[in-house]
């Protein structure tokens, strides 16, 4: 493995809003900074069509989005390479990240590599995803007022979602099993929620659209086999959210499912490495969630390297 000769101050693996407003206070503060990404910069944005839940902006694309915190971000002379991240290694003071076939070093880490939604693969989700298919409830549910929706699955987020989806429209939870997963209270309200319909022992097997937008679904019943049409402005999926986190397990820094524990501070439980954003454990995954724990990631960064230089006796 080729290892990189600089040693940088810390290093932002990920590069969502999260990933991106770390390095902005990061590089700001006047720390060496590098941002790895495995791909184009933008995280979850680029995935999502419409945006009007960040402040500043009535209404703006996912993309446009993610491009103007990416160059912002990037103004304070922050470095950026690519790679594949395998694990990070403590080395001592240091912490060694691999990512692909080469190596980087610094004297912390933030990490800020988000989560990733189960899909149904079915055909329609990929080709209708952000034009009625949606995984985000607080995101789009807005940009379906007086539609009939649908909910695909049967746990938490699922039943707390749909829920909160009947603000804007009637919702059908649609389940592959004949009981809810979700706890009792989120059952209770949902029960008694008459806006909220239910669909049991049901699979969806296509999402149809007009080549522009949802149109409808094709649903099988698991017990019986009959395949049923349904027509429907918006799909919402909730069938998991896994966290990118299976470079760091080995760290001891996540909980069983994976999700990175943190405190306040974005602090895990190994010194000189943070987390941010969606990875994490927390309740609310959104665009500016991920920007508050970035700006507090870096900051806290910074004062982490000043005692790291302290202890050490490096100069900066």
């Amino acid at each position: 493995m080729e290892q990189q000769e600089k040693i940088y101050d810390v290093i932002i693996i990920g590069s969502g809003p999260g990933g991106m407003t770390a390095a902005l206070y990061a590089s700001r503060a006047n720390l060496s900074t590098l941002v790895l990404e495995r791909g184009v910069p933008g995280g979850e944005l680029l995935n999502t069509a419409e945006v009007e839940n960040y402040p500043g902006f009535d209404s703006i694309m996912g993309p446009e989005l993610a491009d103007k915190m990416h160059k912002s971000s990037m103004r304070f002379g922050a470095d950026q390479a690519y790679g594949d991240v395998k694990r990070i290694v403590v080395d001592g003071a240091y912490r060694i990240v691999e990512a692909g076939k080469k190596s980087y070093k610094a004297k912390a880490v933030i990490i800020a590599t988000g989560s990733y939604h189960r899909k149904l693969n079915v055909p329609g989700e990929d080709q209708y995803n952000g034009r009625g298919v949606s995984y985000c409830a607080v995101c789009d549910g807005a940009f379906f007022r007086n539609k009939d929706l649908i909910v695909v699955g049967g746990g938490d987020s699922a039943v707390e979602e749909g829920t909160y989806l009947t603000q804007f429209g009637d919702v059908n939870i649609v389940h592959r099993r004949d009981s809810l997963r979700a706890q009792k209270i989120l059952q209770d309200r949902a029960f008694k929620n008459e806006k909220v319909n239910f669909t049991w022992d049901t699979v969806v097997e296509e999402i149809q659209g007009d080549g522009n937008k949802v149109t409808g679904v094709a649903m099988k019943n698991v017990k019986t086999g009959e395949v049923v049409q349904q027509n429907i402005d918006g799909v919402f999926v909730y069938v998991g959210i896994l966290p990118q986190s299976d470079a760091f397990r080995d760290l001891g820094i996540t909980d069983a499912e994976g999700w990175i524990e943190t405190n306040e501070y974005m602090e895990t439980a190994v010194p000189g490495i943070f987390a941010v954003g969606d990875v994490r454990k927390k309740t609310l995954r959104q665009i500016t969630t991920a920007v508050g724990d970035g700006g507090e990631a870096g900051n806290r960064a910074f004062h982490y390297i000043e005692e790291w230089n302290d202890r050490y006796a490096v100069e900066k």
